[in-house]
């Protein structure tokens, strides 16, 4: 196991190219909703759907602020102080105290990976984080575990195309919204 002589403390952010990605979506799959639920005079007020999208909005960004900081104590996922605890919890474990880290596959066939302490107790590795290699190495370097099979749970590239295929959905919208806004 690599020690450091001197604390260092590492933060890791969730990668600009997600939170980029997944807020446009996140925009594009709602914004023409106020714009046609006026077009249409659905029961649902214009108003309260953007008041309630823009709730939305403010709380896809909370859950995208998360960061993981490591220390030559333990790894911590955390918020920024404006994320009320009700909302998103975050976690701290000591290095001392984690004693695996296990996969599981998610509902899509993915893998995920969980720290297991003492007790049992799993704690998610947050894998969306600018750095995750480094991270990794953090880990193994601190627990001793074996961490060459673990790998991020999507690429980049996979982003990127997602973000193309947002950037022809808010096409779309805009021809929607100028239709909605046409009819009204």
């Amino acid at each position: 196991m690599i020690e450091n002589q001197h604390s260092e403390t590492f933060i890791f952010r969730i990668s600009p190219i997600i939170k980029l990605t997944l807020l446009s979506l996140y925009i594009a799959l709602t914004i023409p909703l106020p714009f046609l639920s006026e077009a249409t005079n659905a029961p649902v007020s214009p108003v309260i759907l953007a008041v309630g999208l823009t709730l939305g909005t403010v709380a896809l960004y909370a859950a995208l602020t998360e960061r993981v900081i490591t220390n030559d104590k333990g790894i911590q996922v955390c918020y920024p102080v404006w994320v009320p605890d009700l909302f998103r919890k975050g976690w701290y474990l000591p290095w001392t105290e984690i004693k695996a880290l296990k996969p599981r596959t998610t509902g899509q066939g993915g893998l995920v990976y969980y720290f297991l302490n003492n007790s049992g107790q799993g704690y998610l590795l947050p894998m969306r984080v600018v750095g995750f290699a480094k991270l990794v190495r953090i880990v193994e370097a601190k627990t001793g575990i074996d961490t060459t099979d673990v790998r991020p749970l999507s690429q980049p590239w996979m982003y990127l195309i997602l973000f193309g295929c947002t950037i022809l959905l808010l096409l779309i919208d805009a021809w929607t919204i100028s239709n909605a806004i046409a009819i009204s």
